[in-house]
């Protein structure tokens, strides 16, 4: 571990895609195995297994639930839409709660069928966040607004930037809607850096910062570059500049490693979870 970075290795968590071919069990005992105390889930597998059951078994494995992904898709025009989308929210802040998490993160959605408006569908989402957020202060859950690569504003999330995100999130108490950072999604911003201080604010209650992910960006991207998160110091992305950004910006919670990539997925997972040890220590840290 680097001496700049004493105690990083504790906060590090292991978001569940990166070692996708684990079951939820496979993962709890192969994140205790190896050390690595905090895990980041998604919704469709903790339901699968039941969210209470998912809850105790991680419990008892000693593991933090780090964040919980993914709310948001708030973009729908139309009243049923929109209502369908609300009650969806509703349900992940409440997962979110009983998994012990206070890190809900939101994906903003795309566009709707055959519109141009992304100032529409901005101003959608924030009508949103004015509901959902009081909803989830008061169940101990922060929404987390994350940003995604402009490649994705078309059909997947309209917010592209980290100040696009906090220009949304500042509507809001900072206890109700923060933002995420992460590196696959933001790298490529000059502005980056001057938006995380900003995201900071004034440290502590203060600060908008509700999670730091981790991956890499790699080339050539396959088709739709969804699956090509790359694994640590494989790609562009210059993490330790990152981590030394958002702890400047005065954050010191975990620091989650979320790759998609069929490569990983076909690996062993604990060889694909040593592998992820070792990049952070050497990249990160």
């Amino acid at each position: 571990m680097n001496d700049a970075a004493p105690g990083l290795l504790d906060r590090l968590s292991l978001n569940q895609q990166t070692v996708r071919q684990w079951s939820l069990p496979e993962l709890a005992d192969g994140c205790a195995r190896a050390g690595v105390r905090g895990v980041g889930l998604w919704r469709a597998p903790v339901r699968e297994y039941g969210v209470a059951a998912a809850a105790r078994l991680l419990r008892d494995a000693g593991l933090r639930v780090t964040s919980l992904c993914r709310g948001g898709f708030l973009t729908a025009p139309d009243p049923a839409g929109r209502a369908a989308a609300l009650d969806d929210n509703r349900a992940a802040v409440d997962e979110a709660a009983a998994l012990g998490t206070d890190t809900l993160v939101l994906v903003a959605g795309g566009l709707p069928p055959g519109s141009r408006d992304l100032t529409g569908a901005r101003e959608r989402v924030a009508e949103a966040l004015a509901v959902l957020g009081p909803y989830a202060g008061q169940r101990g859950v922060r929404l987390a607004l994350e940003p995604l690569h402009p490649m994705y504003a078309a059909d997947r999330c309209v917010v592209s930037t980290l100040a696009q995100a906090l220009d949304l999130a500042e509507r809001f108490p900072a206890g109700q809607v923060g933002v995420v950072v992460d590196t696959y999604h933001l790298w490529w911003d000059d502005t980056v850096g001057t938006q995380i201080a900003r995201a900071g604010g004034t440290g502590g209650a203060g600060s908008r910062i509700a999670a730091f992910q981790l991956a890499d960006w790699i080339t050539p991207l396959p088709e739709g570059a969804l699956l090509g998160r790359g694994q640590l110091g494989d790609g562009a992305v210059d993490l330790r500049w990152f981590r030394e950004r958002v702890e400047a910006a005065g954050y010191r919670g975990p620091v989650e490693v979320e790759i998609f990539h069929p490569a990983l997925w076909a690996r062993d997972g604990a060889d694909v979870l040593a592998e992820v040890v070792d990049r952070f220590r050497t990249h990160v840290a």
